[in-house]
């Protein structure tokens, strides 16, 4: 338990930084109706799925569309 608290400073930051991608993620999916690749329910799934960084990195480098 003490060697949590010893990380717990560093570990809330990232905590916050992934949900907020994680909000911003399905934002951006929800209100925009064409992706470079894949579909809407596609990216959803990605990006729950894969919540810790990944699924919403992997739709920012290759679903999203560039308006």
């Amino acid at each position: 338990m003490n060697e949590l608290m010893e990380f717990l400073p560093f570990l809330i930051p990232l905590v916050i930084a992934e949900f907020a991608l994680f909000g911003y993620t399905l934002y951006h999916i929800l209100t925009h109706k064409t992706y470079k690749r894949g579909s809407r329910t596609l990216w959803l799934i990605i990006t729950v799925v894969l919540m810790n960084f990944v699924g919403p990195i992997l739709y920012f480098l290759l679903g999203k569309e560039d308006a």
